[in-house]
C-alpha cells in the first residue's frame, strides 16, 4: 500500500494541478478512484500491521516485565547490614544495571509505539509515512531491548559465577547471542526494507523534474 501511495504522490507532483479535479467516465477524481481501487489492499495492510504490532507488543511487554522485576532482584543479593547490593562496586554489576535500565526503557517505548499502531485510524495517508515510521521505531526499540536484555543476562551470570565457576559463564554468554541472531534473521530484512522504502527510495529519482504540461 505504501508503494502504491508513493506512485500516486509522485505522479501528482509531475502532472498539472488541473488534472486532480478532473472526472473520469465514472464521475470520479483521481484521488477517489485511487481510494476505490485500493480498498482491499488497504484492508490487507491494516490487518497485517495490526497482527504484527500485536505480536511484537506481547514480546516487548514480557521483556519490560522481566527487566522491571530483575531491577529489584539484583544478582548476588543485598548486604544484610547496609541493604546495598553486594557487588555494587563490580564493573560487571555496573554493566548489568545499565543494560537492565536501557532494556526496560527500550521495551517500554516499543510497547507504546505498537500500541499507537493498534489504535491508529488507518487512514489512507497513514500508510505513506506514519504507520511505516512507527513500525520502524517499534522494531528497532524491540531489537535494542532484546540485545540489552541479553547483555544484562550475561552480566548477571558472570557476577553469580565469577567466584568459583567463571568458565561456565563464557558458553552461557555465547549462547545468549542466539536469540539476537534469530531476531536479526527474521525481522531485520523487514526493518531494512521499510527503512529503504520510507526514507531512501524515490519512485522517480529526479526530485526537481518539471511538471508535465
Amino acid at each position: 500500500m505504501q508503494r502504491e501511495l508513493q506512485w500516486f504522490e509522485e505522479l501528482r507532483k509531475i502532472l498539472p494541478p488541473k488534472f486532480e479535479e478532473e472526472l473520469n467516465e465514472s464521475s470520479r477524481t483521481p484521488a477517489s478512484l485511487f481510494s476505490h481501487e485500493h480498498k482491499e489492499l488497504m484492508k490487507d495492510g491494516e490487518r497485517w500491521m495490526k497482527n504484527n504490532a500485536a505480536s511484537c507488543m506481547v514480546v516487548a511487554t514480557l521483556i519490560a516485565a522481566v527487566m522491571f522485576t530483575s531491577a529489584f532482584t539484583v544478582p548476588g543479593g543485598n548486604d544484610e547490614k547496609t541493604g546495598s547490593p553486594i557487588f555494587l562496586k563490580s564493573n560487571a554489576f555496573l554493566v548489568f544495571i545499565i543494560a537492565n535500565s536501557v532494556s526496560l526503557f527500550a521495551s517500554s517505548t516499543s510497547v507504546l509505539v505498537f500500541l499507537g499502531i493498534l489504535t491508529s485510524h488507518y487512514a489512507e495517508k497513514d500508510f505513506l509515512q506514519s504507520l511505516p515510521a512507527k513500525s520502524i521505531l517499534g522494531l528497532f526499540t524491540l531489537f535494542f531491548s532484546i540485545v540489552t536484555m541479553m547483555i544484562a543476562f550475561g552480566s548477571a551470570i558472570f557476577i553469580t559465577l565469577q567466584a568459583r565457576l567463571a568458565w561456565v559463564s563464557i558458553p552461557v554468554i555465547v549462547l545468549s547471542t542466539v536469540p539476537i541472531a534469530f531476531f536479526t534473521l527474521l525481522q531485520f530484512p523487514l526493518l531494512i526494507e521499510m527503512l529503504v522504502s520510507t526514507y531512501c527510495c524515490r519512485i522517480f529519482h529526479e526530485p526537481n523534474a518539471p511538471k508535465l504540461e
